[in-house]
């Protein structure tokens, strides 16, 4: 395609992916980057496609994903997926989300608050946003909260090994490791759990039965690794995203502050603008012809959220951060009908997508609470990091304590 097309594992890529999306979207829709063996799209209708167009598998995820999970859900498809996302999706939606998890969010949150709600100042991506959903989860499955340092280290692998775009034998190294470190303290807690169930999620998952069908320890353990990757990882990135850029967008934060309901709204709106994960592979299991070109049957497809997202034959203006625009639709905006792609989209819509907005909903609530009047400390400018996933490597805030 020439040198004028940006590569995606270049440092100047990952300091501001943006430009280069709007030149691939505008002069190579479809390109194949060596490097990656992979061929890449990045206009919204193409990623949309990729998303929702059955041709598009999941198969990728065998090397992608079971070295580090074990089988997970994500792999699987026809009657096999549905059956294991009926068995695991009910925790994470309506009355059980409401009635057995909603307290454990707000205590999380109001606990992680605590510790620096008479400080004046904070860090809120170490202090808060990286603990959170993690600890969430952690409770959620009733697991040892003073495990917590273990579950970020495994989780942090995960994470590395899952965007090790440039086949970094050490990354790869240390997410194997993690994978049975994880087994070795999991499998023992699951089959103890069978015997002594508890109010708890880990016992559900333990328990549930579909049809006469129950979840294997090694089904069981690979959704609680997923859990903590996927659950962790982007609620976490997603939420301090959403401070950053209300923070550098004061009177919106005014807005949110004065009427709390906007709270759905500067999510969806960030979850457009600064996705916390940016691309997400895929496997046709035919050629097909899309953006002008066709991608062979049996290859790797990246499709880059953080390219469509930002896509103006979708989007008004779609540079600009605006949590009042109204080509982006807040009903739907954590359902499978969403119109932004970060939690993708068809069958494999994130099945946590529900638990996230609760997550981000009770945190904002209870920061613009403790913080009424936080704005961004002097001469400190957020800044973005990552490739994969991408979201604030700080968030440096100064308040008055209440």
């Amino acid at each position: 395609m020439g040198s004028e097309i940006p590569d995606i594992l270049s440092a100047e890529f990952a300091a501001d992916p943006y430009p280069a999306y709007k030149i691939l979207r505008d002069e190579a829709p479809l390109y194949h980057h060596e490097a990656m063996q992979s061929y890449i799209v990045s206009r919204y209708e193409d990623v949309e496609r990729v998303f929702k167009d059955q041709v598009f598998t999941t198969a990728n995820y065998d090397w992608q994903l079971e070295p580090v999970h074990g089988k997970t859900i994500l792999q699987l498809s026809g009657r096999e997926h549905s059956v294991r996302r009926a068995l695991v999706a009910p925790a994470f939606r309506g009355s059980e989300l409401e009635e057995k998890f909603l307290p454990v969010i707000e205590k999380n949150a109001s606990e992680l608050i605590d510790g620096f709600r008479s400080a004046g100042s904070v860090e809120l991506v170490s202090q808060f946003a990286n603990r959170f959903p993690i600890s969430v989860i952690v409770d959620m499955l009733g697991l040892d909260k003073s495990d917590h340092d273990r579950f970020q280290k495994w989780y942090t692998s995960i994470i590395a090994f899952l965007g090790n775009l440039s086949q970094d034998p050490d990354v790869a190294a240390a997410g194997v490791r993690t994978k049975e470190e994880f087994a070795e303290y999991m499998i023992p807690i699951i089959r103890e759990r069978r015997s002594n169930l508890g109010d708890d999620l880990l016992s559900t998952l333990v328990t549930a039965e579909i049809d006469g069908e129950t979840m294997s320890d090694e089904d069981v353990k690979a959704f609680c690794s997923l859990l903590l990757a996927a659950g962790g990882e982007t609620t976490d990135k997603a939420l301090a995203s959403m401070f950053a850029l209300l923070l550098q967008h004061p009177e919106q934060l005014e807005a949110v502050r004065a009427d709390r309901s906007l709270i759905d709204r500067a999510f969806a709106e960030s979850l457009r603008f600064y996705p916390p994960v940016h691309m997400i592979m895929r496997e046709p299991s035919e050629d097909v012809e899309i953006a002008g070109g066709v991608i062979p049957a049996g290859s790797t497809v990246t499709a880059l959220i953080g390219a469509a997202n930002r896509d103006e034959r979708h989007y008004k203006d779609p540079d600009t951060f605006n949590i009042f625009r109204d080509d982006l639709n807040v009903t739907s905006a954590f359902s499978a009908a969403a119109d932004h792609l970060a939690f993708a989209l068809g069958r494999h819509f994130c099945v946590g997508a529900l638990l996230a907005k609760t997550e981000v909903q009770v945190a904002s609530n209870m920061l613009l609470d403790a913080m009424p009047d936080m704005e961004l400390e002097e001469g400190f400018t957020p800044q973005e990091k990552g490739v994969f996933t991408r979201g604030p490597a700080e968030l440096r805030v100064r308040f008055t304590p209440a």
